[in-house]
Parts: C-alpha cells; sequence; structure tokens
C-alpha cells in the first residue's frame, strides 16, 4: 500500500480555491434554506484537484457517482472559470441547468448516478472503450465511502483489477457521512484502503484536505492497476461554525449559520 507525500509548498493558491468552492457552496444552499453542504465541504480540495489539475477538458471522462455531490462541481467550476458564477444564482431553480441533484443534464460530468455504487460500473465501460480505440483518455470516478455498502463496487472493482484498467481512477471521499448518520454506525468498512488493495488496486491513502497530497497520488508514475485515492475527510470542512459536531449531509441553513461559515471562510482565503 502507498502512502502519496505532499509535493513542496506549491499549492497555496488552488488550496485557497477550494475554499472559495465552499464559499459559493455556503452561499448556494442558503439561498435555499436547505441542501446539500456537507458534501462539498469534505470534498472540496479532491473536486478542485481532479477538475482543476487532473482532467484533460475534451479528453478526460469525469464520472460522479453520487449525484449529490454536484453542488461542489458547480462551485469549483465557477472558481476556474469554467461557469459564470452569476449562473449559481439559479441554483435548484426550475428550469435550472444547475439543479440540486445530478442528472443526465449535469454539465462539467459525463456521467452521474441517481442510484449510488454504480459510477464505478460506468467508469469502467469509459475505460475499455478508450482502450478499444486507441485513446490515452483517462477516467476519474468519484466515489463515496457509503457507496462501500454496495455489493456493485466491489463487482466492479474486481473486474476493473482483472482487466488491469490503468487509465481509471477513484476519488474516494471517505468522510464518514451518510443520510442515516455516520457511516462507521451504519457499516463497518475499515480497513477501507486494506480492502482496495486485497481486490488488486493501486492504493494511496491521503489527507483529503490536502492538495499537495491529492496532487501526488493522481500523478505519481503508475503501474499497471486501476488506482483509488482514499481521501480521509471530514463533512463539515473543518469549519468551527459548524462546531465539530454537525453532520452537514443535508442541512437546514439559517442566515447566521450562513453568516458565521461565511466569515470563517473568507478569513481562511485570506
Amino acid at each position: 500500500m502507498s502512502m502519496a507525500k505532499a509535493p513542496v509548498m506549491e499549492d497555496k493558491e488552488l488550496a485557497r480555491q477550494a475554499d472559495r468552492a465552499r464559499l459559493l457552496a455556503v452561499e448556494m444552499v442558503n439561498s435555499l434554506g436547505l441542501g446539500y453542504l456537507g458534501q462539498v465541504l469534505s470534498s472540496a480540495e479532491l473536486l478542485t484537484v481532479a477538475m482543476g489539475r487532473f482532467l484533460r477538458t475534451g479528453l478526460d471522462r469525469f464520472v460522479l457517482s453520487p449525484a449529490h455531490y454536484v453542488t461542489g462541481v458547480y462551485a469549483v467550476a465557477a472558481v476556474l472559470g469554467r461557469l459564470n458564477a452569476g449562473a449559481l444564482a439559479t441554483y435548484g431553480r426550475d428550469g435550472s441547468e444547475l439543479e440540486t441533484i445530478g442528472t443526465e443534464r449535469t454539465p462539467f460530468v459525463d456521467h452521474t448516478c441517481g442510484s449510488l455504487a454504480q459510477g464505478l460500473s460506468v467508469g469502467i465501460g469509459y475505460a475499455l472503450a478508450d482502450r478499444l480505440a486507441g485513446s490515452d483518455a483517462r477516467v476519474v470516478v468519484f466515489s463515496s465511502d457509503g457507496e462501500m455498502e454496495e455489493g456493485q463496487t466491489w463487482e466492479a472493482a474486481i473486474f476493473a483489477a482483472h482487466h488491469g484498467l490503468s487509465s481509471l481512477s477513484v476519488l474516494l471521499d471517505c468522510n464518514d457521512s451518510q443520510v442515516d448518520g455516520p457511516v462507521s454506525s451504519v457499516t463497518s468498512l475499515e480497513p477501507i484502503a486494506a480492502k482496495w488493495e486485497a481486490f488488486g488496486w493501486e492504493v494511496f491513502e491521503v489527507e483529503g484536505h490536502d492538495i499537495g497530497s491529492i496532487s501526488s497520488a493522481m500523478t505519481v508514475t503508475r503501474d499497471h492497476r486501476p488506482r483509488v485515492v482514499v481521501a480521509r475527510t471530514s463533512p463539515t470542512g473543518g469549519l468551527e461554525a459548524l462546531n465539530g459536531s454537525v453532520d452537514a449531509h443535508f442541512i437546514k441553513m439559517t442566515d447566521d449559520l450562513a453568516e458565521s461559515m461565511t466569515e470563517e471562510l473568507v478569513r481562511r482565503i485570506g
């Protein structure tokens, strides 16, 4: 099992972009009064690295397996300049392209799934198609730890390793959060990294809020196996405004809470 190490002090601006994405997400969710915020708080760095540093526009494929993470995709697209920030004002409104849960219309991703745990199977399809076409395209599947409770995840993992799909990477957000409460209280998944390794994958276990560690895990010289980046994250994104005790998986927002989170994020961005 490999442990990714952060590059030398080169990622501060990308880290600020991740917090800018969190700030936009707070505004978006607050505009509706409720929504999926914890997903953005936990995954902002993962999505920023994938969309801002790794995926090549027009060539590589991006699969968002848990569709309720799509708020983070919109926010990161906005901070990267790929989406007019003004469009975020339509988030969750009738007729908007920016829906609160991803669908077949969702921009910036090649596929998103309504039913959880299907994304890896889709990513495998893309990777196999690219191999047959002689393409050097890469496929990134963004997934969540709760999806590891689903059998389809492991059927797909076995298949990908058997076929040596080295163009395939999984970004696994291990934030220990799902709708029923902490994942660890619903189904014991540990040791997560060892499970993937046993299924034949190249495994990198990282601190999921560290831009450098994520980047290293995504770009280090690969062997002939698919890779998974097991990212340990927090569903509060380290925000003191949430007191470390609130799971923001689906949160009811108040103006006071939004203001507190906004002030904290503005200080962090600097």
